[in-house]
């Protein structure tokens, strides 16, 4: 690949920032002043510190552009066209217990369509970065979705609800539905880096229900730029509104949505 565009240098640009506050209190996570915002929803110093750094340094990068973020909820700008999607902090859980697996995530939305997506897990430095139609990549390595088309050679990918969520018993169903046609299910709990994983073909498929619209910005973007296709877990296209996802290649969506609307019948 060459060059990034300026669109993508200043996007990697801020999630490394980011990701560098987040891996000085990862290496320090036992110390950490952790506040409870609800039930197993844990807002932490580091996830604010890194939210300041990302609103901080797109507002000076791109004046003006709106954004809607994990803690600030929606903020306004003079360009309607134009609104960051940012999670400071994916895969919080993982975090505050020690586990690598975590990730800022930022997207960009233009005129109400995503064009733009980074995802970064810090503790790895995987840097997961996709423009609309100019690809998905991983650093300098192209990433294109698994090819496998039978269900049964497939490692599926979820989010289950924890404590304090709704849909336990919609997701046992599901589960029952998925889990025995497959190679395997994986629960990593970070929905961003589940789709940065679809999109490079480690993942074949991921579903999950009740997302927020910055969980799963960046990854569907990186996903459609991948060569894969994302929907909702029931077919319909409205994603980032219902928070209820799939993705694949085509062949693993259209066998997971059919399992999905079956274990709803």
């Amino acid at each position: 690949m060459g060059a990034l565009s300026p669109l993508l240098t200043v996007m990697t640009e801020v999630a490394a920032r980011a990701g560098r506050s987040l891996n000085r209190d990862f290496r320090d996570v036992e110390h950490l002043q952790v506040s409870r915002k609800g039930p197993a929803d844990f807002v932490s110093i580091a996830d604010k510190k890194a939210e300041d750094i990302i609103y901080d340094r797109l507002t000076q990068a791109r004046p003006g552009y709106g954004f809607l973020m994990e803690e600030r909820g929606v903020v306004e700008g003079t360009d309607r066209s134009h609104r960051w999607i940012v999670d400071p902090l994916d895969g919080t859980l993982n975090f505050l217990h020690g586990m690598p697996h975590f990730a800022v995530s930022i997207a960009l939305e233009r005129e109400g369509e995503l064009v733009a997506g980074v995802i970064y897990n810090p503790a790895t430095d995987e840097m997961f970065h996709a423009e609309k139609g100019r690809g998905a990549w991983l650093s300098d390595r192209r990433l294109r979705v698994a090819s496998r088309k039978h269900f049964d050679e497939a490692v599926i990918a979820t989010g289950m609800p924890f404590m304090g969520k709704t849909g336990h018993a919609r997701f046992l169903k599901e589960l029952h539905q998925i889990m025995p046609h497959t190679a395997g299910v994986r629960r990593m709990g970070s929905a961003a880096l589940d789709l940065a994983w679809v999109a490079a073909g480690r993942y074949d498929g991921f579903w999950e229900r009740n997302l927020k619209p910055w969980d799963i910005a960046a990854g569907i973007v990186l996903v459609k730029e991948a060569g894969g296709f994302v929907s909702e877990a029931d077919g319909g296209e409205d994603i980032l509104r219902t928070g209820n996802i799939a993705a694949g290649n085509e062949d693993m969506l259209a066998e997971l949505t059919a399992r999905l609307k079956k274990a709803s019948a």
